[in-house]
């Protein structure tokens, strides 16, 4: 077929070459005189309309010999399932033996614990005990179901009224596990074409529930309000307010990559002047901001009203599991029908809700935790003020006290091995258990790495300069010669 077209081709450019080359060439077509050039062009468009109708060629298959089977085989190599082992991979952390209360047992050793968010020092209170021995006795151990498939059990909305009342909201809803809250949550309000302005700081499980939500996703400079504004007077000018994205600000009130608050009062005179919604995740400021916990709007005297979504871990400082997302009823009846992370995980073990519930009675009870709490941060951050080779970015009142380095390597990874050096040694030597930012490789954050300390209210003042000491020590020894 291929040689008789090109052959055809060839023919019709040998004659057009001759006729072209004949200047008194002429055709004659009903009686009319015709230059040869004419000619020519019309038999090549009849020939190109002819191949452009034409049916492709597929020459028959010929099946491959079993010899020819055998070498393709052995030439494929499949990708691994599992990426190459690395040596970050193959580092074993340290394992606890005890609660991970404010003094722990690791690897045999005691210690003084400064890696666990037990903020209000509630590990092991008697009353908690007590609480989850009760509702073990009740409930046993597990539900066994979801919530909307047999898994409700009374508990759980006793938390969630407990909850609302404690902060003041209409509604609440209960989830099984404190990261799944954030990205649960998300995808169930945030759809593809809506627009979400997000801190790049935000933790992992925020991150995915951005990606989950297939949203056009905006990041904003990590706390820095003027960049936010930026990012919601250009989405503001593209897009005309009447259109029918839904547009949302996505903020951590005090941030786990950073120990940072965010500024809640500009977000949301930002937040009206723009018609954007908040979701704001209260994970590590539940129980630790304003004078009574109840967070960043306590803390910053804004009406709760203001912020459409809150959510927040119970992993913290209510020393429980799961989390909660709390606002208007109508916000937690949607997610009772539409969030994956509620209709089709188990419910919360029945005593966790227990627990979390004599946590917050506790913490109403005996407000002088958070004075505590806040004296030992005071406390710790002018033991740590001069210390060689690191500096405090957290904010003052933050329970987690991140340090960085002054002059980083340049690479993330490189940081982080300085920083493992610095908590290894602490613990080695000193007994001292701090943790640095290790992250995942899934992990999108793009702030420097640090170290956390994560300061509880049952330390004591001689644990608190016991770290200071410690950690002054240490840190000069290791990064020495660097900085």
């Amino acid at each position: 077929m291929a040689s008789t077209t090109l052959g055809v081709l060839k023919s019709a450019l040998d004659w057009a070459s001759i006729t072209l080359n004949a200047p008194f060439a002429r055709a004659v077509v009903f009686g009319v005189p015709i230059g040869g050039h004419y000619v020519v062009e019309a038999l090549l468009g009849v020939a190109i309309f002819f191949l452009l109708f034409q049916k492709s060629y597929n020459p028959p298959r010929q099946p491959l010999t079993e010899r020819e089977v055998d070498e393709l085989c052995d030439d494929w190599h499949p990708e691994p399932l599992i990426p190459p082992i690395t040596e970050d991979m193959l580092y074993a952390p340290p394992v606890l033996e005890s609660a991970a209360g404010p003094h722990a047992v690791i690897n045999g050793k005691d210690t003084v614990n400064f890696a666990s968010a037990n903020y209000l020092g509630l590990i092991g209170h008697e009353k908690l005990l007590e609480s989850c021995t009760a509702s073990l006795e009740k409930y046993g151990v597990g539900s066994c179901g979801p919530r909307g498939f047999y898994g409700t059990i009374d508990v759980h909305l006793d938390c969630e009224d407990r909850i609302s009342r404690f902060l003041g909201t209409p509604d609440s809803i209960l989830y099984s596990y404190g990261l799944s809250t954030t990205f649960s949550a998300i995808p169930a309000f945030c759809k593809k074409g809506d627009v979400i302005v997000v801190d790049e700081g935000v933790h992992w499980g925020i991150q995915n529930g951005l990606h989950l939500s297939r949203s056009t996703v905006v990041f904003f400079k990590h706390n820095d309000m003027n960049s936010l504004e930026h990012a919601l007077e250009r989405i503001t000018r593209e897009n005309n307010r009447a259109s029918k994205k839904r547009r949302y600000i996505v903020v951590e009130a005090l941030y786990q990559n950073s120990g940072q608050i965010a500024p809640l009062d500009v977000i949301i005179r930002l937040r009206e002047k723009y018609r954007f919604r908040v979701l704001l995740d209260e994970s590590n400021s539940f129980g630790v901001l304003g004078g009574s916990g109840r967070g960043l709007t306590e803390h910053y005297d804004i009406p709760v009203e203001k912020i459409d979504i809150i959510t927040a871990s119970m992993g913290h400082s209510l020393v429980s599991d799961g989390g909660f997302c709390t606002g208007n009823a109508r916000v937690v009846d949607h997610q009772r029908l539409s969030s994956s992370g509620y209709v089709f995980s188990a419910s919360l073990p029945p005593y966790l809700a227990s627990a979390a519930i004599t946590a917050i009675d506790i913490l109403e009870e005996n407000p002088d935790l958070i004075t505590k709490l806040k004296d030992n941060v005071a406390l710790l951050c002018q033991g740590l003020a001069n210390i060689e080779g690191l500096s405090i970015v957290s904010d003052p009142l933050s329970p987690l006290i991140f340090l960085k380095l002054n002059n980083s390597t340049g690479f993330f990874n490189e940081d982080l091995k300085l920083l493992e050096t610095i908590a290894d040694r602490m613990l080695k030597e000193d007994s001292v258990f701090v943790a640095a930012s290790k992250r995942s490789i899934i992990d999108k954050c793009n702030l420097p790495a640090g170290l956390r300390v994560f300061v509880s209210a049952a330390h004591s003042e001689s644990d608190l300069l016991k770290a200071c000491e410690s950690l002054k020590r240490v840190s000069a020894s290791v990064l020495t010669g660097i900085n």
